[in-house]
């Protein structure tokens, strides 16, 4: 099943989005900071969701894993 039709599968991704953009722009700020408009504004904005609301971002990775795990 895919990830759009499956809704913890998409929640999933979505946090691995915002984990991964925030790591790349923790490495090389200027590959997200130059597309702040557009469709590549959605990864820097999700790069600044993972930076100013990174202690839920990462109380909701812990929550999937358990969930990934143990639930399923």
């Amino acid at each position: 099943m895919s990830a759009l039709f499956n809704f913890q599968s998409l929640l999933a991704v979505i946090l691995l989005l915002i984990c991964a953009c925030t790591y790349v722009r923790g490495f090389a700020p200027t590959l997200l900071d130059k597309n702040k408009t557009g469709l590549l504004g959605i990864f820097w904005k999700m790069a600044r969701i993972g930076e100013r609301k990174s202690p839920y971002v990462a109380a909701c990775c812990v929550a999937m894993a358990f969930s990934i795990l143990f639930w399923q």
